[in-house]
C-alpha cells in the first residue's frame, strides 16, 4: 500500500522525505517508509504518462512493474534487517503535534484550495521540464552518436553500472528527465541502460541523500543505496535483455 501511495503523490525525490520523516514519527515501520521514499519519485504518474506517451504501454507497464518491485524489495530488506537504531534520535522524540481543530470547508474552498495546490505544483515543476528540454537539445545537437551508443550500448555490461553511477549525482524529477531520456534515445542508446540511467537520476539523487543524512545515519543511507541500486542495475540488464 505504501509503495502503491507512492505512485499517485506528486513528490520528487527531496520534497518526499518530509512525508518519509512524518510517516516515522507517526509510527510507521521503517520498511514501509521506504517503500514509500522508493516508488514516490521513481513510479509516479508523470513517469508513467509521458513513458507511454513516447515509448508505448509495454514500455509504461514494464517500468510500473519493476519500479513498484524495486520499491517492495527495498522495503522489504530494510525492514528484516531492523535498522531502526540509525535512524537520528531526534526523529523518534519528536511526536506528532496535536491535530488543529477541524474546520467546515464548503465547496468553493476546497476548489479554491484544489486550485492553490495546483498552482503550487506547476510553479515547482515547470523549471525542471525546461532544464530537461535544454538539456536534451544539447544532446541531440553536440553528442555524437557513436560516442553515446559505445558508452550506453545495449552490448557493453559495464553500460548499466556506469549510467547509474553517472545518475547518482545529478538531480531532476521525472517530467525533467524524460526529455533527456528521448534524447539519449535518439543518439542510438539502449533503453534498459537509459531507463537505469533515469531511475538512479530520480531515485538516488545525491541532494535526497544530503537531505537522509539528517534523518538517518550512515549505515542506513548506504544500506538504502546498496537495496535501491542492485534494484536499479536489474532492471536496466532486464530491459536491455528482453527489449534489445
Amino acid at each position: 500500500m505504501s509503495a502503491s501511495l507512492g505512485i499517485v503523490t506528486p513528490f520528487g525525490s527531496c520534497s518526499a522525505v518530509p512525508l518519509f520523516i512524518g510517516f516515522l514519527q507517526a509510527g510507521v515501520p521503517l520498511g514501509v517508509t521506504f517503500s514509500f521514499l522508493v516508488s514516490a519519485p521513481m513510479v509516479n504518474e508523470i513517469a508513467l504518462v509521458l513513458l507511454f506517451g513516447l515509448f508505448g504501454w509495454k514500455v509504461a507497464v514494464l517500468y510500473l512493474v519493476t519500479g513498484l518491485s524495486i520499491a517492495l524489495m527495498a522495503g522489504i530488506v530494510i525492514g528484516k534487517l531492523r535498522m531502526e537504531k540509525h535512524v537520528e534520535g531526534w526523529v523518534y522524540d519528536m511526536r506528532m503535534g496535536a491535530t488543529a481543530a477541524s474546520q467546515k470547508l464548503t465547496w468553493a474552498d476546497r476548489i479554491d484550495q484544489g486550485w492553490q495546490a495546483v498552482k503550487d505544483i506547476v510553479v515547482k515543476v515547470w523549471p525542471y521540464i525546461v532544464a530537461g528540454i535544454l538539456v536534451g537539445a544539447v544532446i541531440h545537437g553536440w553528442v555524437p552518436q557513436g560516442v553515446m551508443a559505445k558508452i550506453m550500448g545495449a552490448h557493453a555490461w559495464w553500460s548499466v553500472p556506469l549510467a547509474v553511477l553517472i545518475g547518482i549525482p545529478m538531480y531532476s524529477n521525472a517530467a525533467g528527465i524524460i526529455p533527456i531520456v528521448e534524447a539519449l534515445l535518439d543518439k542510438g542508446a539502449a533503453l534498459g541502460t537509459v531507463l537505469a540511467f533515469m531511475m538512479s537520476v530520480i531515485g538516488l539523487s545525491l541532494p535526497e541523500l544530503v537531505i537522509l543524512r539528517k534523518v538517518l545515519k550512515p549505515t542506513l543511507i548506504a544500506t538504502f543505496v546498496a537495496v535501491v541500486g542492485c534494484g536499479i542495475l536489474a532492471v536496466g540488464f532486464l530491459f536491455n535483455l528482453v527489449l534489445q
